[in-house]
């Protein structure tokens, strides 16, 4: 597999392609989640790829949009913001830090927030 480039994970996401979006992480990747929920002393932690691919297999199930509204990268590290929609009009916004090492995701800190 080639570097992951802003491009890919772009096509991804809005695609909401769970298998591909899968495999730009490492075996032992870490996703954390920070929102209304999980506040920053108590975030959620996905570890591993099996954890990372129920949470993709459910968000790209769900009737949504997602749209990458900026996006920068270098060797190192992606950061984007997102925003989705669902069907009934609810809304989210997300900002994401990714930490590459060889090309693949091995850390990410998405901060989400949620209409109520």
């Amino acid at each position: 597999m080639h570097p992951l480039s802003a491009q890919d994970l772009t096509r991804a996401l809005e695609g909401r392609d769970a298998e591909t979006l899968l495999s730009f992480y490492t075996e032992d990747a870490v996703v954390r989640f920070i929102d209304r929920d999980h506040p920053p002393s108590r975030p959620l932690e996905l570890r591993g790829r099996g954890q990372i691919a129920r949470y993709y297999e459910d968000v790209c199930g769900r009737a949504m949009t997602h749209h990458v509204d900026a996006i920068s990268a270098d060797e190192s590290h992606i950061a984007f913001l997102e925003s989705c929609a669902y069907a009934d009009g609810l809304k989210v916004s997300c900002s994401a830090m990714l930490t590459l090492s060889g090309g693949r995701i091995v850390e990410q800190t998405n901060v989400q927030a949620w209409d109520c």
